[in-house]
């Protein structure tokens, strides 16, 4: 029984919302698993676009032996919405010891109900479950 072509390795990069361009970044993730990198840019652009431009958004690709690809795109990690929700560039210099900014309950339940829209795996969750995590 034959379900499709055989699977290869699985890759997990990031890449700006509806500005992925072919990089050297890129080209050193898919150019070994022979996966033509204009094809995965413009399909992740295409996927993408409602986002804005400086949203980092995690990628999950597999690749295939006769180099066809599947990828799921899944939303910024969390950090991405605490830095914005705080006004900050980059977080502490000693994490755990020192703090970098605050951010309040409203913010964190802000950012819960988006990764709940947008990350398939939190759908089912309940919010206060994900402010939690």
């Amino acid at each position: 029984m034959n379900s499709g072509p055989a699977y290869k390795a699985t890759v997990r990069i990031y890449c700006l919302a509806g500005n992925a361009k072919p990089s050297p970044k890129i080209g050193q993730a898919l150019g070994p698993l022979g996966i033509n990198m204009m094809q995965f840019c413009k399909e992740f652009n295409d996927r993408t676009q409602e986002f804005n431009g400086d949203v980092p958004m995690r990628v999950l690709l597999k690749a295939y032996i006769d180099r066809s690809f599947k990828f799921t795109v899944k939303p910024p990690p969390t950090t991405y919405f605490i830095k914005k929700a705080s006004g900050l560039r980059k977080g502490s210099n000693l994490p755990g010891h020192e703090s970098a900014g605050r951010v309040s309950v409203k913010y964190i339940y802000e950012i819960a109900k988006i990764k709940q829209k947008v990350d398939p795996d939190l759908a089912e969750h309940d919010i206060e479950g994900i402010c939690r995590q």
